[in-house]
């Protein structure tokens, strides 16, 4: 702008006060780099300069022309919209009426009045696009990281709850049989040790994935090949885990695949944690060309109410988790006793 400035003063002919319209450009043009942060106050620092030096030349009797290269106040309107405050937005179009209408008194014609009046307003609606536009797109990250950190917390609970159940299963197993069966014990240590790497694999997996993105070196996710390893998770005074698996279900959408691990291994902690003098936990898994559908009951006694009661969010993130891929989800007491949960899930995608 002081080099455009410069030139045009120079070439131009029949400039009224030469070096005063050249001062008053280039001394504006200073303040450009602080229109984002302080838009209002360069807004009238600008606008006001501008009328001031209209209102001298009504004074002195002398028209005044200002260089063409002052054209670039014309981004002021739209920084003031865009990066503004609503008040200031206010006060700032009130400040620029007082340039129009010193231009007026000073016998400017209509219709340049008219077109700048027009040509200003058409800056600040570009304003207000880009702003509304950031706004709405802010809104949406907003929404995609709210989700994000649903599915984290939903994963990390499933993760870390269903290990560390299986290890507090484990430790109290061992205690009760560690001075009358050793060797009992002994097993229940090695699981704990294999439940607590499990845990810590997963966790330092999903802490990669965090700071590295779609970098990160991940192994697959768990499915229905893997829920045999819910079998080992019994202690020798807990329920036992009997997994049965259907044949033909190689062929399976991994979010569903995942699903089911998922579902199974949280209905698994849940009967490890609430289920009442159980003996025994039952999950199996079949399904038809249309549908996968996963069971999971024990034998306990009682209604199992108090899994319901119990505090967290298991039932609530297995209902979201069915719901989710187009599937049901039912979770209640069997009439014999004990607790039952089903899950039915599309094999395709659900189409809407």
């Amino acid at each position: 702008m002081v080099v455009l400035a410069t030139v045009e003063a120079i070439t131009r002919e029949q400039l009224v006060w030469r070096g005063a319209p050249l001062a008053v450009t280039v001394g504006l043009a200073f303040l450009l780099p602080w229109r984002r942060v302080r838009p209002l106050p360069v807004f009238m620092v600008c606008f006001g300069t501008a009328s001031a030096v209209e209102a001298l030349s009504i004074v002195g009797d002398v028209t005044w022309d200002g260089l063409d290269t002052s054209a670039f106040m014309l981004v002021l309107p739209y920084a003031l919209t865009r990066w503004a405050s609503g008040r200031d937005v206010g006060i700032g179009l009130l400040v620029m009426t007082v340039p129009l209408t010193v231009s007026g008194v000073a016998g400017h014609p209509g219709g340049n009045l008219v077109g700048g009046a027009l040509v200003m307003l058409l800056s600040c609606t570009i304003g207000f696009a880009v702003r509304y536009a950031a706004d709405l797109r802010a809104e949406e990250i907003a929404g995609l990281r709210s989700r994000e950190r649903a599915v984290l917390a939903r994963e990390l609970h499933d993760t870390v709850a269903h290990h560390v159940s299986a290890i507090a299963v484990q430790a109290q197993a061992g205690r009760v049989v560690a001075a009358t069966r050793p060797e009992a014990a002994v097993e229940a240590l090695r699981v704990i040790e294999d439940e607590a790497t499990r845990a810590l694999d997963e966790m330092r997996s999903m802490v990669v994935a965090l700071r590295q993105g779609d970098q990160a070196d991940l192994r697959p996710q768990q499915g229905i090949r893997d829920l045999p390893q819910l079998e080992r998770h019994g202690g020798a005074t807990g329920p036992r885990v009997a997994v049965t698996i259907a044949e033909g279900l190689d062929e399976i959408r991994p979010s569903v695949d995942a699903a089911c691990f998922r579902l199974a291994q949280e209905a698994v902690t849940n009967a490890l944690r609430h289920a009442r003098h159980a003996s025994r936990v039952e999950v199996r898994v079949d399904g038809d060309d249309d549908h996968v559908r996963l069971t999971v009951v024990d034998d306990g006694r009682g209604s199992g109410t108090s899994m319901l009661s119990a505090p967290g969010f298991g039932l609530v993130g297995m209902t979201e988790r069915a719901q989710l891929l187009g599937g049901t989800f039912d979770a209640g007491p069997r009439p014999g006793g004990g607790w039952a949960v089903a899950a039915t899930l599309p094999r395709r995608a659900v189409t809407t």
